[in-house]
Formats: structure tokens, C-alpha cells, sequence
């Protein structure tokens, strides 16, 4: 079937309205490598770009400049040489000028790989918009780009010709589960909730991972043929995600490899200890572009201070790497299936379902009914020894006075409470609330697969969430 564009409903109608003003508009539009920025704005415009062309990974001034040339030629037919963006924008403005009128929309695709060394395309482009494009009203400037930090460092917060000068942004993020639900749904997969959710542990809310899947196919079997296979089209996916992302990557995978062996998070000093990376600027630069990228996120620990903040990765693809991918030593292609029933998996399940709670609080909070009340979404980890290894990996502190302790239980079927459980739930309660000194009612609140098999122990439970409600 011909590809369709599922959900983004939010950010479809955000950008028509954006069209359809009566003024220019400056809009960009950034999201992480493959989570379908620009077939969203295809899809949206349709045909109806007067100009567009896209960046090429790696290139030179000389190249990007003749492809820009080679674009504008099949619009106007042959045109000059370029030699700087100055004029290669000029070039452009004569040929917007000839269209007379009606709305003019010039997409400009991987706009960060435009900014070549020594190329000065910034400054061509805020030439063309604050001389050109800002002073008519017919002008929509739709800019793309998956350096998520290079389009907010060098456009959305320019402090240069271009500060405050895009009129408008949208983020695409990933896939909620729900529009991964309708994703599989539009295109006649047959997966339950459960198939859906293990395989958005896996891979995340990423839909193009999602377009190179075969309906015909489990989810096992597909992650073994994309991932495990020697010519699985993911086999390399990790190291190209980073790379592409990040002009300088080394110390951005030692830090996410580092993250991935702490699911709380680490403070800055506890990973500049671990990978040995110096404590400067460009340590700081390297955590704040993991975070714009929505790959880790900052959260300071209840009951602890501003200076002990936890940086904590999010991205499920991330952590499916470490536990699987750099496992396959054997270079097994079916190793995902042979791992179903193996200890790593289940251990790899429980931190990625903890990791789908945390990425889905707002359905949490939907199915509570606490969606209108302010809430902190945070973690609590004991400072006393006479406590041995209680935390809490999930705590939703909310203005109502009231914390929702989470726990959360992955199983194939109803998850049973046993008497073990039921005494650590409780010392990690009585713990909490002592060290805290909280005077918030604390409500306990556990997040399975398929509910609580009911026992003896179950009536402990306060508050019950299954997988259906992070749909």
C-alpha cells in the first residue's frame, strides 16, 4: 500500500495553520535520525513546494552548493554556478520573484549538514530571510534537520542575523504507543498490545524501524532479520545514529554506554569518574545534546539537592544495543529468539518496561485521573546503609499532597505478589517515608503486564495499572 501518515495529528494541524497564514512564516522542524520528519512535511505540503532540496551527509561547500544548483535547475532550467550561498540564495530569490503570486514554500531538508566548515550558509540563510523572505507574506520557510542540538543551538536560539527570527517549531518525537498501535493497525499487522509493547522496548517510537518490518513476520522474527542478521538493514544502526548526530561522538556513546548499566541515572561527577572524560565545557556540551536529542533526560531524586541531579537515559533502542547487540559475540542471526527464555532477557525486559512507564507518565497520570494536578516525575534512592539497596525507580510527587510510589512488574501473565515481595515493597515504603520526612500521603502503585493475580498479598496495592493504560 502507498505510505500514509499515521497521528501527528497535533503537528499536521499546527503546520497547515502555519501555510495558511496571511504572513511569512520561518518554520522549523527537528526530531532525532528516523523518526519521519520529512515524510511528514511531504506528506503535509504534498506537491506544493515551490523549492526544495535536502543537504548531503558529508559533503563539501563544492558539492552542496551544485546540488542546490541541480535543484533549482529542474525548476528553471540551466542556471549559473554558484560559488558561495550568498548568491546561490540570490539565485533563488529571482526565481521566487518570477512566480508571481499565490504562497511560495521552499523546504530545505538536513539543513545542519549545510553548515559546512568555512561555508558561511548561516549567514547566507539570514540574509535571505531578514532582506528577502520576512519582508513579504507569502514566504513559507520549512527547515529540517536531525542534529536536534545544531537546530536549536544554531537556529531556534540564535543569538546572531537570526535571533528570534523562526517564527514557529515543531518537534516530531518518537511514537507514543498508541500511534505505534495505529501504525501497526493501518498497515494489517496482527500484533496484541503485548507484541507491540516488547517490540517498542526494542526499538522505541522510531516509525522508519517500524517500515522496514514484514506484517508475514513475529516481532522475534522480524528483530532477529533487521538486527541479528549479517545483512540486517539495523545491524549497524547504533553506530550510525550517534555518528550522524554528533560531529564528535566518542563522548557521547561513552556516556550513554556508561548510563546504561545505571537505570536511575548517574550525577555528572559519578560518569566523568567512569569514563574518564574531562571536566569542561565540551563534557557539558555532550550532556546537554544527549538530552536535546531525547536520549537522556536531568531529574533531581526526591529529597535530594540541586547539586546531586541525576542524568538517566530514555532511549529503548539505546539500551536494547547494550543488552543484546554487543552481546552477540557468536554473531548468531537468530539470537534474539534464542535469548527469549535466557536471564538476559529477563532483565533486559524489566529495565525496558520500567523505561516504557517512564516514557508514557502522562497515560499514567490519564488513567489515575491526576492529568490536571502538577506533578514531578522523579526517583528515590536510600543514603543509609542500615536500608541496603532500597530505591524507588519511579515516584510521581504530585501538588495534591499526595506521591504515587510505583512499581513496575513485567511478566507474561498476571504478576503474582509473593511474600518476598510483598516485605520489600513494605521496607521500601517505611524507608522512604523515613528519610524523607515526607508529610504527602504516599500511595502504593504497581504497573504490570496483565494486572495482579489476587492472593493473599495483592490487597497491599493501592492504585493498579496495566499495559492497556499506557495506550
Amino acid at each position: 500500500m502507498q505510505p500514509v501518515l499515521v497521528g501527528r495529528e497535533k503537528e499536521t494541524q499546527l503546520l497547515q495553520k502555519y501555510l495558511e497564514s496571511d504572513k511569512s512564516e520561518f518554520i522549523a522542524v527537528y526530531g532525532r535520525r528516523r523518526v519521519g520528519k520529512t515524510f511528514f512535511i511531504r506528506q503535509v505540503i504534498g506537491k506544493n513546494a515551490a523549492f526544495s532540496f535536502s543537504g548531503m551527509e558529508n559533503a563539501s561547500l563544492a558539492t552542496q552548493l551544485e546540488n542546490f544548483q541541480l535543484a533549482l535547475q529542474k525548476k528553471i532550467g540551466e542556471c549559473s554556478k554558484s560559488a558561495t550561498w550568498l548568491s546561490a540564495f540570490d539565485q533563488l530569490e529571482r526565481y521566487l520573484d518570477s512566480l508571481g503570486l499565490g504562497t511560495k514554500i521552499v523546504f530545505i531538508d538536513e539543513l545542519p549538514w549545510l553548515d559546512t566548515a568555512r561555508s558561511l550558509f548561516v549567514g547566507a540563510l539570514e540574509h535571505f530571510w531578514n532582506s528577502y523572505a520576512s519582508a513579504r507574506n507569502d514566504i513559507k520557510l520549512i527547515v529540517c534537520g536531525s542534529a536536534t542540538s545544531w537546530m536549536i543551538d544554531k537556529l531556534i536560539c540564535n543569538r546572531g542575523g537570526l535571533h528570534n527570527r523562526v517564527t514557529h517549531q515543531i518537534e516530531i518525537a518518537p511514537f507514543t504507543l498508541n500511534e505505534a498501535e495505529q501504525y501497526f493497525k493501518t498497515y494489517g499487522f496482527g500484533y496484541r498490545r503485548k507484541e507491540i509493547a516488547e517490540c517498542y522496548m526494542a526499538f522505541g517510537g522510531i516509525p522508519y524501524y517500524y517500515s522496514l518490518m514484514n506484517a508475514d513476520e513475529s516481532v522475534a522474527q522480524n528483530i532477529d532479520r533487521l538486527v541479528f542478521s549479517r545483512i540486517g538493514e539495523l545491524r549497524l544502526e547504533f553506530q550510525n545514529l550517534y555518528r550522524s548526530l554528533f560531529k564528535q561522538s566518542t563522548g557521547h556513546e561513552a556516556v550513554i554506554e556508561t548510563l546504561a548499566t545505571k537505570k536511575m541515572g548517574m550525577t555528572r561527577k559519578e560518569i566523568l569518574d567512569t569514563t574518564g572524560l574531562n571536566n569542561n565545557k565540551a563534557f557539558s556540551t555532550v550532556l546537554t545534546e544527549l538530552e536535546q536529542c531525547g536520549f537522556t533526560r536531568e531529574y533531581t531524586p526526591i529529597g535530594d539537592t540541586k547539586r546531586d541531579v541525576l542524568i538517566q537515559l530514555i532511549d529503548p533502542f539505546t539500551l536494547f544495543h547494550f543488552y543484546f547487540e554487543s552481546e552477540n559475540k557468536n554473531q548468531d542471526d537468530h539470537f534474539w529468539t534464542n535469548s527469549l527464555r535466557s536471564p538476559l532477557f529477563k532483565t533486559w525486559s524489566g529495565l525496558a518496561f520500567e523505561m516504557l512507564c517512564l516514557n508514557h507518565v502522562e497515560q499514567m497520570k490519564i488513567a489515575l485521573g491526576i492529568s490536571g494536578v502538577q506533578c514531578r516525575v522523579c526517583s528515590w534512592r536510600t543514603h543509609k546503609n542500615k536500608v541496603k539497596g532500597a530505591q524507588i525507580d519511579l515516584l510521581i510527587d504530585r501538588a495534591d499532597q499526595t506521591i504515587n510510589l510505583c512499581e513496575m512488574k513485567f511478566s507474561k501473565t498476571e504478576y503474582e505478589i509473593t511474600k518476598n515481595d510483598s516485605e520489600n515493597f513494605e521496607k521500601k515504603i517505611e524507608a522512604f517515608i523515613s528519610e524523607t520526612n515526607t508529610k504527602k500521603s504516599v500511595m502504593f502503585t504497581m504497573v504490570t503486564s496483565f494486572g495482579i493475580k489476587r492472593n493473599k498479598y495483592s490487597g497491599f496495592v493501592q492504585k493498579e495499572l496495566t499495559l492497556d493504560n499506557l495506550f
